[in-house]
């Protein structure tokens, strides 16, 4: 069986036909499925539908948050209630092709396959600054993780075992694009357009992908601790060289009233601590959410066909 987990957050106009299209292509390759649509916390009727969803189909499960998790915290939950033998993870507004289920799925099937990992062929209609910023988080993201993330997307297929593996992971901050790389086990790349979204926009504001781009790299590698130390190694020579010319100026005499070396050394230095302190502060907040060992996510209500879990 496929288990298809869906996150939906402010997907009133979206849920109907995703539920529509995603069932009639599956249901015309015959194969055996259940949806699991989780609800983020929505502030429209996007509940009331996946839930109407859920009393009317025996293969759906819909699923409540007590407030706004975030996609992250919603996936794995998905994982953690999905019984399928393979799950897959795509978007609720269908920007993820369900046709391309298909092809993951006869991949997984016939092959010695454990991950079918979907990449972009293309960005879709994206500006030109959101382009480069992706760019850029990912280039960053691949020399830190030592992990290839070029055109990376949660639109993936992954066997029970790579599920198990994933749900095993304790902590409380995760990336799941990066996650399901770094587990291992054998995969598969298959390339697909990026559809345009058919109702509603996009949840993700600069700011928000901003935030989730910086929690997603301190998350995931320890990187940008390592800055500091890049940081005091060129303060030092810095410091080094300016030091030289300074006795040099003095010894023979050309040196200038005044302080400007010195003061132009104190911004550098103190510009460099400042950073280095936010790096590490960062990473301190990140140990900090994690000690708490809160839980990922609240789950309100479970709800099958006549079946109500509180």
């Amino acid at each position: 069986m496929l288990s298809i987990i869906i996150p939906s957050y402010n997907e009133e106009k979206n849920i109907e036909k995703t539920f529509a299209v995603v069932t009639e292509v599956l249901e015309a390759n015959g194969i055996d499925f259940e949806i699991i649509f989780i609800n983020d916390g929505s502030s429209d009727s996007t509940w009331q539908k996946i839930s109407d969803l859920a009393h009317e189909n025996d293969n759906v499960t819909s699923v409540d948050f007590s407030r706004n998790f975030g996609k992250e915290s919603a996936i794995f939950a998905g994982l953690e209630i999905a019984s399928g033998d393979a799950c897959v993870l795509m978007d609720c507004d269908l920007q993820h092709p369900p046709e391309t289920i298909i092809e993951m799925y006869n991949i997984w099937k016939n092959n010695d396959v454990d991950i079918v990992e979907g990449r972009k062929k293309s960005r879709g209609k994206e500006s030109k600054l959101y382009k480069c910023f992706s760019m850029l988080f990912y280039r960053i993201l691949n020399k830190s993780s030592g992990l290839d993330m070029d055109s990376a997307s949660d639109f993936k297929l992954l066997d029970r075992k790579v599920v198990d593996a994933l749900n095993k992971m304790p902590e409380r901050l995760t990336f799941f694009r990066a996650m399901s790389s770094w587990v291992g086990f054998r995969t598969e790349k298959i390339y697909f357009e990026v559809a345009e979204r058919q109702e509603g926009k996009s949840k993700w504001s600069a700011r928000s992908l901003f935030r989730y781009a910086i929690n997603s790299i301190t998350s995931f590698t320890s990187a940008p601790l390592h800055l500091v130390t890049v940081f005091g190694i060129i303060s030092f020579i810095i410091s080094v060289v300016l030091g030289i010319d300074t006795l040099y100026n003095k010894i023979w005499g050309n040196s200038e009233a005044g302080f400007p070396t010195v003061i132009i050394l104190q911004l550098l230095t103190t510009s460099i601590i400042m950073f280095s302190l936010g790096i590490i502060g960062y990473y301190i907040s990140k140990i900090y959410e994690e000690i708490k060992n809160r839980p990922r996510y609240i789950i309100t209500k479970i709800v099958k066909k006549d079946k109500e879990e509180q």
